[in-house]
């Protein structure tokens, strides 16, 4: 079968622009001769006898790709290092992994300080160091004698890390190529695209369905350094993009730049991604006049839900006969959800559960070094995912959230995502979360972080307004905290950081709350949080 080292070789026959990054470019030859410089000095550095892994802490720069394209040609593993990692995390994680050599810039270089890797200073290169650039000018340019097999291992892909310390997911050769086919056929990849990739390298968009969907394609791949929604527009001018890449917040956070008339300028016809609000779908179409095919995925990659013009409204869509909602407790299938006559749910209680995909074939690798995490994925022969969905009479799924986002208030068990979805309603708000923080004596209170557009206030009663006339917002859903914050923080992924936030909680600036049912929202005083402080770790 085809392996990315195969695509590589492959496409070097010609001299097709491989990478674009700023006003650089970068052949299928040439990538593939530096790819093999690189491959050539990992031999000569590594410890034989210890996995072939390379900790890669850059940013999106050329050799971030270049030592993508070594280890497909060598056999190597890429450990994709999330720059946001820090001290014991970021340790504990290169050691997790194996890594026998980091590759990093002198930007990145203090993170490694003070941390222990395992490694000593020469298993450490610096890409914009002098030294290393005449290190790979004295290597050959001609790739490896070596042939590598569908089934080498190729990455180590962290998960998000939004429910505690990340997972490594494994990826091999076989599965990021087939990936990338895959990708290329659904958007119709041809001669004439670009795909552009703003999201960090470590991350499944920009491998999956950005670099590997270019390689299948033979066309340019095209990212940047760090991910910036005021520069998203110029680049896909600059580079002639035709597709974007995406997750998470990365279209709210483009459509939150200013409005102008000739947005809709460029040759992007199409943007694939996950996790976009339908508001966010519906508004980046208009203003930049393409097409986005947003669709339900995970790092793990097994289970696909599939978008349709014909769903309804808030639907992420269709999925296979074999995939079902189960409860977590009972493994039984869940009730369709029941919608009232404003079409919103009403038994969300009983309706929402985990999707299982319940005859999983290939696609998930496993974890690496980590059994106990792959087999509560797979339990009696179905593939549990971790997130929530309800369904509706005609087979629609919606998404309710990561199954560590239930919240138990009074009793009461619901998800966080359906009373994102009503908050979401509020014409001031731009981005939401909803998170558990701890009550007393046992149980959740609700507890919102908003985002608010441009220049808006916020007014406790006028928000508890907005809430009472909410008809679906369910009384154990009433927030009783509410942040507002100029920017909700975020992952590498774009993703909401939830982790942050529940260890946050009522401890930052800008909170209101509700000290008992039935009253309003005001002020949190400090007198407030000294009182609710033995709730917290």
């Amino acid at each position: 079968m085809t392996t990315v080292g195969e695509l590589l070789r492959e496409r070097a026959e010609g001299d097709g622009d491989a990478l674009l990054i700023g006003d650089d470019r970068w052949t299928y030859r040439q990538l593939l001769e530096e790819s093999a410089r690189r491959a050539a000095l990992f031999e000569e550095m590594r410890e034989q006898g210890r996995p072939p892994h390379i900790g890669v802490l850059l940013d999106n720069v050329p050799d971030y790709v270049f030592w993508l394209g070594a280890a497909a040609l060598s056999g190597g593993v890429v450990v994709g290092v999330n720059a946001t990692y820090r001290g014991d995390q970021l340790a504990q994680l290169v050691r997790h992994t194996d890594c026998g050599l980091i590759v990093t810039s002198s930007g990145h270089r203090p993170l490694l300080d003070g941390a222990d890797t395992g490694l000593g200073a020469d298993c450490v290169l610096l890409v914009d160091d002098p030294e290393y650039a005449a290190r790979i000018a004295g290597h050959s340019p001609e790739p490896p004698d070596r042939r590598v097999r569908d089934d080498d291992l190729l990455l180590l892909i962290f998960t998000s890390g939004s429910t505690g310390l990340p997972k490594a997911v494994r990826c091999t050769q076989g599965r990021l190529a087939r990936t990338g086919a895959h990708v290329a056929k659904i958007a119709e990849l041809g001669a004439e695209d670009t795909v552009y990739s703003p999201l960090p390298l470590f991350h499944s968009s920009s491998l999956f369905t950005g670099w590997s969907s270019t390689l299948n394609a033979g066309i340019p791949f095209a990212t940047r350094p760090r991910f910036s929604a005021s520069n998203t527009l110029p680049d896909l001018r600059r580079h002639g993009a035709t597709m974007l890449t995406y997750t998470g917040k990365v279209l709210n956070y483009i459509l939150a730049t200013p409005e102008r008339p000739d947005d809709a300028d460029s040759r992007l016809r199409l943007a694939v991604g996950n996790e976009a609000s339908a508001r966010d779908i519906r508004e980046f179409a208009r203003r930049f006049g393409c097409n986005v095919r947003d669709s339900y995925g995970s790092t793990e990659g097994i289970i696909i839900v599939r978008r349709d013009p014909t769903m309804p409204e808030g639907a992420l869509g269709t999925a296979d006969p074999t995939v079902k909602v189960l409860d977590p407790g009972t493994g039984k299938e869940c009730p369709p959800a029941r919608f009232g006559p404003d079409g919103r749910p009403r038994n969300l209680d009983e309706a929402v559960g985990e999707i299982v995909e319940t005859a999983p074939g290939a696609g998930f690798e496993g974890y690496y070094k980590n059994e106990e995490a792959t087999r509560s994925r797979f339990r009696d022969g179905a593939y549990w995912s971790g997130d929530l969905a309800y369904r509706d009479a005609d087979g629609w799924l919606y998404f309710a959230g990561r199954s560590n986002e239930w919240l138990r208030v009074d009793g009461e068990n619901f998800a966080a995502a359906p009373v994102e979805a009503i908050i979401a309603r509020h014409p001031d708000v731009r981005s939401v979360a909803v998170y558990a923080v701890p009550d007393d004596p046992v149980g959740d209170r609700v507890m919102v972080a908003l985002e608010l557009r441009g220049d808006a206030g916020f007014e406790p009663e006028a928000f508890d307004a907005f809430l009472a006339g909410q008809p679906d917002l369910g009384t154990k859903w009433l927030p009783a905290f509410v942040r507002v914050t100029a920017e909700l923080p975020k992952l590498a992924s774009m993703k909401i950081d939830k982790m942050r936030l529940r260890r946050e909680a009522w401890r930052s600036d800008g909170v209101v709350w509700r000290p008992a049912k039935g009253q309003p929202l005001r002020p949190l005083s400090d007198a407030d949080r000294d009182r609710l402080a033995p709730l917290l770790p």
